[in-house]
């Protein structure tokens, strides 16, 4: 697609992260059975249901937006679930692993609250206030979660990864 307008930008930028959601879907449920610390298992299948959710709020953008629905081949989160991956087969401890795991996580986190803050910017900036709070609907969940993976490190992963290394 040759992107002229502001509106096509957003759209291949929306097909970008829509195919980075889709991937994570296949990934989440392999870093909750990685994960030895019970509550960061449940903070990644946390997110896979809030990533479905994710998804079709993008759909309903799509349709709002009369395009179809489709994704484009996302590289960088495809280099970054390959990091988790490479991460997962290390054969580091429990302990230590749940640590890379949230590091992992956060990099992905980081790259969403990118996209999406980028997306809803050019909605706003386009008066497409129906999609920019879509957007920003999701945004807010992937500050959320952000923010959790980050409590659990601070508070609980990291202190037993060091006790566990003495």
């Amino acid at each position: 697609m040759a992107v002229k307008t502001m509106q096509d930008l957003m759209i291949e930028e929306l097909r970008d992260i829509y195919h980075a959601e889709k991937q994570l879907t296949r990934a989440l449920p392999k870093m909750a059975r990685a994960a030895s610390n019970e509550q960061l298992k449940q903070a990644f299948t946390q997110h896979l249901e809030e990533t479905r959710g994710q998804i079709e709020r993008l759909e309903q953008v799509f349709e709002k937006l009369d395009t179809r629905t489709r994704g484009k081949h996302c590289h960088a989160m495809e280099g970054l679930i390959e990091e988790a991956k490479e991460i997962m087969e290390m054969g580091l401890a429990p302990e230590l692993l749940d640590v890379a795991l949230i590091a992992a996580a956060q990099k992905v986190e980081h790259y969403e609250i990118a996209g999406y803050g980028t997306l809803h910017a050019l909605a706003s900036a386009s008066g497409m206030n129906e999609v920019a709070q879509l957007l920003e609907e999701t945004l807010n969940e992937e500050k959320k979660t952000d923010e959790l993976l980050n409590k659990l490190a601070v508070g609980d992963v990291n202190k037993k990864a060091m006790k566990a290394a003495a």
